[in-house]
């Protein structure tokens, strides 16, 4: 089965990617026009899979949308909620729809969220759930059990992966990406970057690898956002000379000058192929990918 995002990664071409959030329930309107806003304006999407450990809609659902309307999806799927049987049911159900991506996440801790008396599982980790596609794409799951059918109808999953550049120290960052690389993870998309002399050392190092790198970028919608990461996400760092400039454009503004940011931002990493390629994060916000992409002189 053609996988276009996975060709167009392959041939060097720059990539785009975004996401989108399921919603918490089963009205599926917005989530809806939000794929059709995208789906002709990148090259995959993600859909998040109980992002920050807050109960939705799930993600394969959302991916069977992305494929309705035409696009190609990426599979976002944590091992937090899920024992090593429930991923690989998941993933059999994927590989009937005829999706290939696969972003494979650890997740975040159950505390985070809005259910924080369920129990975490972590069965697995990332690296594992990389290691369970592979073992699928054979015909075979990870106890050693022979699938039924033809494994030539068995799609072969294209896994992804993340990693934090920014990360401080960044050594044990670097020692999780290679084990990743080595595994089988085909891309990467980052964890959020502001910092393009620290992305710059990065890929200096992550180049020697054969994976594929998709830059990170997490929309800012003021000052207040900027700086409640920097005490409070770790790995992300915004410098202080982008807080100042969402500072003078004040509250009212805030989000039309984090839009032109972002879309500077896409520029120079694809004019100084830092990547090979970018995937926007526009939390809750996904109507305005189309006016970052206009800003960083990305049109269709």
């Amino acid at each position: 089965m053609k996988n276009i995002f996975k060709e167009k990664l392959e041939s060097g071409q720059f990539v785009v990617t975004a996401e989108v959030g399921p919603p918490k329930g089963i009205d599926l309107k917005e989530m809806r026009s939000n794929i059709q806003l995208l789906v002709d304006r990148v090259d995959a999407l993600n859909v998040t899979d109980n992002q920050s450990s807050v109960m939705r809609y799930p993600s394969i659902g959302g991916c069977i949308e992305i494929m309705k309307a035409g696009g190609t999806p990426i599979f976002q799927m944590t091992c937090r909620d899920r024992n090593r049987m429930a991923l690989e049911s998941d993933l059999l159900f994927a590989a009937s729809c005829g999706i290939q991506n696969v972003l494979a996440l650890t997740g975040d801790y159950i505390t985070v969220g809005d259910h924080p008396q369920a129990k975490p599982v972590f069965d697995l980790d990332s690296t594992q759930l990389i290691e369970v596609m592979n073992r699928l794409s054979q015909g075979m799951d990870i106890g050693g059990n022979k699938l039924s059918g033809d494994t030539d109808h068995f799609p072969i999953f294209h896994p992804g992966a993340i990693v934090t550049p920014e990360a401080d120290p960044i050594e044990p960052q670097l020692i999780k990406f290679e084990k990743k690389v080595k595994i089988g993870a085909r891309f990467f998309q980052t964890q959020a970057i502001y910092d393009l002399d620290k992305f710059k050392k990065f890929m200096s190092y992550a180049k020697k690898f054969d994976a594929k790198i998709l830059a990170g970028l997490v929309l800012l919608t003021d000052a207040g956002m900027a700086k409640y990461m920097n005490k409070n996400v770790p790995g992300i760092f915004v410098p202080q000379d982008l807080i100042d400039e969402l500072n003078q454009a004040g509250k009212e503004k805030g989000l039309e000058k984090g839009i032109k940011i972002t879309g500077r931002m896409i520029k120079e990493i694809k004019e100084q192929k830092l990547a090979d390629g970018v995937h926007i994060m526009a939390i809750g916000l996904e109507s305005v990918v189309p006016k970052i992409l206009s800003a960083a002189g990305i049109e269709v």
